[in-house]
């Protein structure tokens, strides 16, 4: 899906563009379509691109591999029972990645998800701006790597 958004060199015949920026690749792991549709609306208006979404963590656990991807957002309702084990083996399998954890509610999960091994957190209430304004503060990161 997101390979056609691919640079390349020469856009038209006699046009050359200069691709500076890094996009930087995300994969959505959300049980919920409607939240991974909003999700990938966001950060596909940042120029972000959308290597790949799951329903389900074993899903997650096979694609967001092999797709090299920078950031995976994560729901923490799709988290196996031991959210630490899990971020464990995710972080095996994609040593890189910075991982974001989705949370309904902010409450006890917000430190939860820290403590399990997450790089951060968003809520999901907050507005697409404030969540914008928390993807590009992450992607700002990687591309100082």
């Amino acid at each position: 899906m997101a390979e056609t958004l691919t640079p390349q060199a020469q856009d038209a015949v006699g046009k050359f563009v200069s691709y500076d920026v890094y996009m930087t690749r995300v994969y959505i792991a959300d049980a919920k379509t409607e939240e991974r549709s909003a999700l990938r609306l966001v950060l596909l208006d940042m120029k972000m691109d959308v290597v790949g979404e799951a329903a389900n963590w074993v899903t997650t656990l096979v694609q967001a591999p092999t797709r090299r991807t920078d950031i995976l957002l994560i729901d923490w309702d799709l988290l196996p029972i031991s959210p630490t084990a899990a971020l464990d083996t995710i972080r095996k399998a994609c040593p890189a990645v910075l991982v974001i954890i989705l949370i309904s509610h902010l409450d006890a999960r917000q430190q939860a998800a820290l403590s399990a091994g997450a790089d951060a957190f968003i809520s999901k209430g907050e507005s697409p701006q404030r969540v914008a304004e928390r993807l590009r503060s992450v992607a700002e990161g990687i591309r100082n790597r």
